[in-house]
């Protein structure tokens, strides 16, 4: 995890550091096929070469990026959490509890669908 260890000291506020290094520790041990990257200057991590998901830290929340067919795929679930969204995103405010549940499901689906993924991201 050494390498999220710069994007992690940039954040300010202390709280919000240690709820994304938590959840990035969670990622990393639930499915540590799974390498984690700094990519555009934003934690990811992918799985043989292809992106699964990213997150990454803004001043109201994190924001989770797992691709647009998963975000079409798992909009009621991203909704019934409470997460707002966008095609691309959803976001976890600071104040919010984290549906690792919904994480693993998203992470387990994205690995599955793009097993044969040769590509970074989905064409």
């Amino acid at each position: 995890m050494e390498v999220f260890t710069d994007y992690l000291a940039g954040i300010r506020h202390p709280d919000h550091r240690g709820r994304l290094e938590e959840m990035l520790t969670w990622v990393a041990r639930r499915f540590p096929q799974l390498e984690p990257q700094i990519k555009w200057n934003t934690p990811m991590f992918t799985d043989h070469g292809t992106f699964i998901i990213a997150f990454s830290a803004a001043k109201q929340h994190v924001s989770v990026s797992p691709e647009e067919k998963t975000m079409r795929l798992f909009a009621h679930d991203i909704a019934r959490a409470g997460y707002s969204a966008t095609k691309g995103l959803f976001r976890i405010p600071w104040n919010e509890p984290v549906h690792y549940d919904l994480l693993a499901d998203i992470i387990a689906f994205n690995i599955r669908d793009k097993a044969g993924c040769s590509t970074f991201w989905r064409k």
